[in-house]
């Protein structure tokens, strides 16, 4: 049984948006993006923990948006302004903590026991 489901992803130019859903059948305390490009190491993107509050990657500071919807069991990743080199394969990821580092996320993977497939945003002219 499949518990994190991600949809939304696709190609846009440069300066467009997307939202990344991800339909989980568990929640945890902490809900993850992450991404990864061909040949970079896999990267947190954003954060949500079970109080409301979010963590971001530096390079997607006020541009993308993680939510919730706890009624619908989902997890959306809002991404505007897009650009080149967000092209990647995004996940969404589930872990019981969360560990923060001087008020920052340090986003591990190692961390996160429950993977979804990923979903395929390319950002390209």
């Amino acid at each position: 049984q499949k518990r994190l489901v991600e949809s939304g992803g696709g190609s846009v130019q440069p300066g467009g948006s997307l939202r990344l859903s991800c339909a989980a059948s568990i929640y945890t305390y902490c809900m993850a993006w992450f991404r990864q490009a061909p040949g970079k190491e896999r990267e947190g993107v954003a954060a949500i923990v079970s109080n409301g509050n979010t963590y971001y990657a530096d390079s997607v500071k006020r541009r993308f948006t993680i939510s919730k919807d706890n009624a619908k069991n989902t997890l959306y990743l809002q991404m505007n302004s897009l650009k080149p080199e967000d092209s990647a394969m995004y996940y969404c990821a589930a872990h019981s903590g969360i560990t923060i580092v001087g008020g920052r996320w340090s986003a591990r993977p190692r961390d996160f026991g429950y993977w979804g497939q990923g979903t395929q945003v390319t950002v390209s002219s």
